[in-house]
C-alpha cells in the first residue's frame, strides 16, 4: 500500500522498487533493473526521467572516501547566529566554504548545524577562525570532531 505523501507524487510501487535498487547501488544498469522487475528497460527509463522530472530524483553522486584522499577530520559545528533574520545571508556566505559539506537551519541550541570535513586539526582551525567565524553575523560556533562514522545510509523506502 502506498502512502498519502506517495500518492501525491503519483509514484507506485514499481517506482519504489526501482529507487530501491538505485539508492542501493547507483550503477545499476537499467536493463539489470528490468530483468530483476520483470519490466522493459523502456519502462525503466520512463519512469526514471519522470521521477527526475518530479524533483524526487535529484542527481546520482560519487562516494569518495575522503580519508583516502587526505582529509582527516570530521566535524560537526553548532553555529549561533546573532538574529534569525541573517540566516539566509549567512547561508550565502557558508557556501563559499568548500569544506563544508551540509548545512542545516535547525531547532535547539543551535540556529545553524553543518558537517565540516577538513584535512587535519589545523586546516579546520584554519576554516573555523579565518572563515566560518569571519561570516558577519555567526555569534559563536561549538566544534564536535567525529571518531567514527558508525552508520551513514540513505532513507529505507521499502
Amino acid at each position: 500500500m502506498i502512502d498519502k505523501a506517495r500518492q501525491n507524487l503519483e509514484i507506485d510501487n514499481l517506482d519504489i522498487e526501482i529507487l530501491s535498487i538505485l539508492m542501493n547501488d547507483a550503477t545499476t544498469a537499467y536493463t539489470e533493473i528490468a530483468k530483476e522487475l520483470i519490466v522493459s528497460g523502456g519502462t525503466i527509463h520512463v519512469r526514471m526521467k519522470k521521477m527526475q522530472d518530479m524533483g524526487i530524483i535529484k542527481g546520482s553522486n560519487l562516494i569518495v572516501d575522503a580519508q583516502k584522499v587526505g582529509y582527516d577530520i570530521c566535524a560537526f559545528l553548532g553555529i549561533y547566529l546573532e538574529k534569525g533574520s541573517i540566516y539566509h545571508d549567512a547561508v550565502e556566505k557558508l557556501k563559499q566554504v568548500k569544506e563544508i559539506v551540509e548545512l542545516h537551519y535547525c531547532t535547539g541550541a543551535y540556529s545553524m548545524f553543518a558537517k565540516i570535513i577538513c584535512r587535519d586539526t589545523t586546516h579546520l582551525r584554519h576554516v573555523l577562525n579565518d572563515q566560518v567565524q569571519a561570516v558577519p553575523g555567526i555569534q559563536r560556533t561549538e566544534t564536535f570532531i567525529s571518531l567514527e562514522e558508525s552508520i551513514k545510509r540513505q532513507i529505507t523506502l521499502k
